[in-house]
């Protein structure tokens, strides 16, 4: 378990020296909501410089117990908050992504109770998922010019990620040794996790669509650094840009269509699929719609235009695998019981349901 690191000197001890503080003491910590994979923790702290003292506040990203909510991409065995420290170091140092500022990766689990990075806070708003961010919250309060910036200036982003030389990044490690990288190789890794999460469970939707991504999918055209979980609410805005792009644990060296199909696959799920009337389905002034979305990463990222119908069918099997997987987590904590059906009835389910059809017809 981790320590409480107000009440740990460990912790403290160790913070001062990573930002030059001649001391630390720990104020305040809480644990925002959402997410599935390392537990984050919110530190708020004092530290002592000579005679001055400074309010300061960092995001803790902790190891937890559970297996990863996503399938191994490096021949390493390494805990996804390792695979995230060593990603966001690499945008970092190579390419102007805006990434919160890096203090250090602990892999010593006694400083407290488990390993950790931390990072320093950037201020911002997130868009929230859980009720969809069109439905509800600073996204909808904002004027249609500023809504159309965050998803433009996240788009361009996700575009300045896939320019990142992910071989003079260092990031060589996230291949398997000995496999080409790319689309087979990534429809390879997501069946046979498939497979181990539905543990012998037939899930037909699933199964189908596995079936006719083997046959449907193109052929890549480049590979590049994947974020692996491109989306609005993985992004920290400020005055209506990116201020700080997050969770890279699902990143992976695969055709840049992977990510902006799983861009183009979640906004379904926060329009269409997070309505809860016909009004809300509708997309607010300024929020661009799918085809202008697709259009404008093509164009500032210099692409040629390719259609990326098959991919998104590809997202949301992703999707729908890593919700089964969460599930599993969840009946083996005793938050689910055996014989509930969630795993494959779902709105991830759903979403790959609409996409599949719509592809066949």
């Amino acid at each position: 378990m981790p320590a409480n690191l107000e009440s740990s000197p460990a912790f403290a001890t160790w913070l001062a020296q990573r930002i030059g503080a001649d001391s630390v003491s720990v104020d305040s910590t809480s644990t925002p909501s959402g997410g599935f994979s390392a537990e984050t923790i919110i530190a708020t702290v004092t530290s002592r410089r000579e005679n001055r003292y400074d309010p300061e506040t960092y995001v803790l990203r902790l190891e937890t117990p559970d297996p990863a909510v996503y399938p191994q991409q490096s021949s390493e065995e390494l805990a996804e908050i390792k695979i995230q420290y060593r990603v966001m170091d690499a945008v970092r140092r190579h390419s102007s992504v805006p990434v919160a500022p890096l203090i250090g990766f602990e892999p010593d689990e006694t400083v407290i109770g488990t390993p950790f990075f931390a990072m320093g806070c950037v201020d911002g708003d997130v868009p929230r998922e859980s009720p969809p961010y069109p439905t509800e919250g600073f996204f909808r309060t904002s004027s249609p010019a500023e809504r159309r910036s965050m998803i433009t200036s996240g788009i361009e982003t996700l575009a300045d990620i896939h320019r990142i030389d992910w071989r003079t990044a260092g990031l060589s490690w996230l291949e398997h040794d000995g496999v080409a990288p790319g689309t087979p190789t990534q429809l390879e890794r997501w069946s046979q996790f498939a497979t181990a999460e539905l543990r012998g469970r037939s899930h037909p939707l699933l199964e189908d669509a596995f079936v006719w991504l083997g046959r449907s999918l193109p052929a890549d055209s480049d590979i590049v650094l994947c974020w692996g979980d491109p989306r609005p609410g993985n992004i920290i805005y400020a005055d209506a840009v990116p201020a700080c792009v997050t969770d890279f644990e699902a990143a992976c060296i695969a055709s840049p269509m992977m990510d902006l199909a799983w861009w183009l696959m979640f906004d379904r799920t926060m329009h269409e699929l997070g309505a809860t009337d016909e009004t809300a389905s509708r997309r607010l002034d300024g929020d661009p719609d799918r085809d202008e979305q697709r259009k404008h990463y093509f164009e500032v990222s210099g692409r040629p235009v390719e259609d990326t119908g098959a991919h998104e069918v590809f997202a949301a099997v992703r999707y729908a695998v890593i919700v089964t997987r969460v599930m599993n987590r969840l009946e083996a904590r005793g938050q689910l019981p055996p014989d509930s059906t969630i795993w494959r009835d779902n709105p991830a389910s759903t979403c790959l349901e609409i996409l599949l059809d719509e592809m066949r017809s």
